[in-house]
């Protein structure tokens, strides 16, 4: 008996185009996870007949590439990924036809060609709303005070690996009472991810009359590159050296 050479995938063309886009998850779609988005983009591109190209082997998917996707349950405006494609092609007639494909509450804001480089790493730090209801403005204002004050505020989180132990403080760049529900946090992104819940979280340890009835609202308001001052964003012109 012979053995018969598997035959070979078909390999791939490289990408004749590459572009990045902007997206938001607005009301109810705030709940679709990572992988529920990911799916509903599949579909939409092959709706909005976006000429897509696709990986090598034997299992050839959609060459799609996300970078820090907010977690389920946070509504945001400033989600990002980058999409590589077989065919050079407007990327202002993608962004139309793919937000004209997408659920309801799943909305394509921006999408510009790829620079060089990867966009990841143009993001390193987000400004959160977080809507708190039901605590007094005087009790934000203390909580927020206890926990900017502090050194370290260690929460806790579980994780594919087990509980595992950080400090939150150290990723808080700025963090502000801006109405009387509702704070606003600039936030470094590191290792681990600290997250607005996580945030919550450090300042009822800084605070433990810091309790709210209700989960908060998050909303991703921003997400770029803390240059010491603002956040700049992905798609803004980078200064010359």
């Amino acid at each position: 008996m012979t053995n018969t050479p598997r035959q070979q995938p078909e390999q791939q063309a490289p990408p004749a185009q590459k572009l990045q886009v902007r997206y938001a998850k607005r009301g109810r779609a705030r709940f679709t996870s990572h992988r529920d988005f990911h799916r509903a983009l599949e579909r939409a591109l092959r709706r909005a007949g976006v000429p897509m190209a696709y990986s090598s082997g034997y299992n050839p998917h959609q060459r799609i590439s996300f970078s820090n996707a907010s977690p389920t349950g946070a509504a945001t405006e400033a989600e990002y990924l980058e999409l590589a494609l077989r065919e050079v092609v407007e990327p202002d007639a993608v962004r139309a036809a793919l937000d004209a494909a997408l659920p309801e509450g799943m909305d394509i804001l921006e999408v510009v060609p790829s620079p060089p480089g990867g966009i990841a790493d143009r993001l390193n730090a987000s400004i959160w709303e977080i809507r708190v209801a039901g605590l007094p403005r005087a009790m934000l204002e203390q909580a927020v005070a206890a926990l900017l004050a502090a050194e370290s505020v260690e929460v806790e989180r579980m994780t594919k690996t087990g509980m595992r132990t950080f400090d939150a403080r150290a990723a808080v760049i700025d963090l502000t009472v801006t109405a009387d529900d509702t704070l606003r946090l600039v936030s470094l992104h590191g290792t681990p991810l600290v997250r607005p819940d996580d945030v919550l979280q450090a300042l009822g340890r800084a605070d433990e009359s810091f309790a709210p009835a209700d989960p908060p609202l998050l909303t991703r308001l921003a997400q770029g590159d803390w240059d010491g001052t603002r956040i700049v964003g992905p798609f803004e012109p980078r200064p010359t050296t």
